[in-house]
């Protein structure tokens, strides 16, 4: 298969940390070192104090699926082989405000576009997986079952 995915700009200097974090198996979120706002998607300044000072606080990696859709063709060129695949929106469990975008997987090292698509359902709990793609790690989730 072809490598031509859409991977995000890791250097760049606002959500840098995240992808730092993300290549250690670590889901983290950007907080104004000041007033404590969470924010995702990272930015350089807050929206409640506007100040310009920021952290990095490590989620615990769960929450629930918040929405999502399935996708099918006409698609961008690197995708349409994989199609159909799923896109969800996950609401952190230490915070539902922040979301995360990602795919649904069976597994660790499951393809995305071989996914269960019966598994989606707005508000099941789902946990964190990291996959390297193109040199990048990024999120995404199983379905989290009653043993983990």
């Amino acid at each position: 298969m072809s490598t031509s995915w859409l991977v995000p700009d890791v250097d760049d200097p606002d959500s840098a940390g995240f992808w730092q974090h993300a290549a250690r198996g670590q889901l983290a979120v950007q907080a104004c070192a000041e007033c404590g706002q969470r924010r995702m998607p990272p930015r350089p300044m807050c929206c409640r104090c506007h100040s310009l000072a920021h952290r990095w606080e490590v989620l615990s990696g769960r929450g629930t699926i918040w929405s999502f859709v399935v996708v099918h063709p006409p698609l961008l060129p690197a995708y349409e082989a994989v199609s159909p695949y799923n896109v969800i929106v996950v609401s952190a469990r230490e915070d539902p405000q922040i979301r995360f975008v990602g795919n649904l997987v069976d597994g660790p090292d499951k393809p995305f576009f071989q996914t269960d698509l019966q598994q989606l359902r707005i508000g099941a709990p789902v946990r964190v997986v990291f996959q390297e793609q193109d040199g990048v790690y990024l999120p995404r989730w199983m379905i989290e079952s009653a043993e983990t």
